[in-house]
């Protein structure tokens, strides 16, 4: 039993050390079989993440800061939390599949540390997007919720479907480096990854209504597969970029229905 317990823990500490800069020197260390196995803990530490933002907006909310500049606190706070591991990501994706004629020149783009039109175009979209989500989605509470609950709740299940969207192009997909952090996770075994998406939907099932959690769950999902897909077929296979995209635009797909929900209900 503590041999099991401690290979958890290790590949509890690879996923948090990974997908977030929270410290994690105390837990054992993963070899690189527990680091492809860590897959199964990358929604908990999005749910991690998402918490630390909700706070925030909460924190904001209590003190009177108007909506949009709490969301704008909370995705502030989720970038510190991941370093902004997901937007860079984003960012180096969207050069490279915009402005690269070849997969070889793609993936040479994405390496590049100066971010272009592409880059910043999309990281502006998906910043506006998810804080006017939040910001809709901080409605009167309910006798159960506050104000600032729904976006707390929101944020958690967004953060964790995010981190499990992830697993699909890196399950589906070869890496399109033979380096990087794409070829580093390795392949995930088939158990690990049922894990990750079953936790990945956890946190909604648990905090949203039912409906809503399920079409979240389904949201997140198509979001993996369109990345999947967009990087087969101008990539050639997964990097860790195409990884944090995908954690990107499953957050804007989830943030976006629980908005439109709340709107319709408010």
């Amino acid at each position: 039993m503590i041999p099991v317990l401690a290979r958890r823990l290790a590949e509890l500490g690879a996923a948090f050390g990974l997908l977030t800069r929270l410290p994690v020197g105390r837990l054992p260390l993963a070899d690189a079989a527990g680091c492809a196995r860590a897959v199964w803990a990358y929604p908990l530490a999005g749910a991690v993440a998402g918490a630390a933002g909700g706070a925030a907006f909460a924190l904001a909310s209590g003190l009177g800061i108007p909506p949009a500049s709490g969301a704008v606190l909370a995705l502030a706070t989720m970038a510190l939390v991941t370093g902004a591991l997901h937007e860079d990501g984003l960012a180096d994706t969207a050069d490279g599949i915009g402005g690269g004629r070849t997969p070889e020149r793609r993936l040479a783009i994405m390496r590049d540390s100066r971010i272009g039109s592409f880059g910043a175009l999309a990281l502006l979209l998906s910043l506006a997007l998810r804080g006017t989500a939040l910001a809709a989605m901080a409605r009167p509470g309910d006798a159960t919720t506050t104000q600032a609950g729904h976006v707390v709740l929101g944020l958690v299940a967004a953060a964790a479907l995010g981190r499990g969207a992830m697993l699909l192009p890196l399950v589906l997909l070869p890496p399109a480096r033979r380096d990087g952090l794409g070829a580093s996770v390795g392949r995930p075994p088939r158990g690990a990854v049922g894990v990750g998406l079953a936790l990945a939907l956890l946190p909604a099932l648990l905090l949203l209504p039912a409906g809503t959690a399920l079409g979240a769950g389904l949201l997140a999902g198509l979001a993996g597969l369109a990345m999947a897909r967009l990087a087969w077929r101008r990539l050639g296979g997964q990097t860790g970029d195409v990884l944090g995209a995908t954690a990107v635009l499953a957050e804007c797909a989830v943030l976006t229905l629980l908005a439109a929900r709340a709107a319709s209900s408010g």
